[in-house]
């Protein structure tokens, strides 16, 4: 930890709990909320990784807010769930004002006067209002979309936007994640990595292993000098 001069988190599912989204899918689709979130936050990131490997002229990349939208309407598909224009604003809308975890301000503020940036899918214009409305907004030094490298995460352009922004080697950078797939990106770029694992999964088999597995963001505190 003494040799970590920055800390860089991701926002959705590390920072703030996506699952939050439920609530407004339960008040649209009674009985149906949990797995409508599930359905739309898998397929949300499954385009993501579709589009980065589709890259080209003839299939440019929607932006997250865009991509959110489709795999939105995708999931309301799969289930045979009808929301009307009014519905489906409200849905979007909760990822403008998803909750941030119990332990998450604790975590941020313990590792401080290090720089801690986010660095995450989202929009700007997703990002901005999510952090400016939660207890979050006064332990973040900056945020960082992936818009500004044109390709999403596990891309390691992706990465190289926190390396060039911070001025920092890679190693001296902490990534912080609840992904396992986007702790295994940002490892493989030569961060010092830390997976937030929560649900006690396994270790993902296809690179190489975090630098630290925590089962909270609380653990991470835990652990600042």
């Amino acid at each position: 930890m003494n040799a970590i001069s920055a800390f860089v988190f991701d926002a959705y599912g590390t920072l703030f709990d996506v699952n939050s989204v439920a609530a407004t899918a339960e008040a649209v689709a009674p009985r149906q909320g949990g797995f409508l979130s599930q359905v739309w936050r898998t397929k949300q990131l499954e385009y993501s990784w579709l589009q980065s490997i589709m890259l080209s002229p003839a299939a440019p990349r929607d932006d997250f807010a865009a991509l959110t939208e489709k795999a939105l309407d995708y999931a309301l598909s799969q289930l045979t769930i009808h929301a009307d224009a009014a519905a489906r604003t409200r849905l979007l809308d909760a990822w403008l004002g998803l909750a941030p975890f119990a332990d998450a301000a604790d975590a941020l503020a313990s590792l401080a006067p290090r720089p801690r940036w986010i660095l995450s899918n989202g929009t700007r214009a997703m990002l901005e209002p999510l952090v400016a409305q939660s207890s979050l907004v006064a332990h973040v030094d900056g945020l960082m979309s992936v818009d500004d490298a044109g390709i999403y995460k596990p891309s390691p352009r992706v990465y190289q936007l926190a390396v060039d922004r911070l001025g920092l080697a890679p190693g001296k950078i902490g990534f912080v994640s609840a992904n396992g797939w986007d702790a295994a990106g940002a490892k493989a770029s030569g961060f010092t990595t830390f997976w937030i694992n929560r649900n006690g999964l396994p270790v993902e088999r296809h690179a190489a292993a975090p630098d630290y597995v925590l089962g909270s963001l609380a653990e991470l505190a835990a652990l600042a000098p």
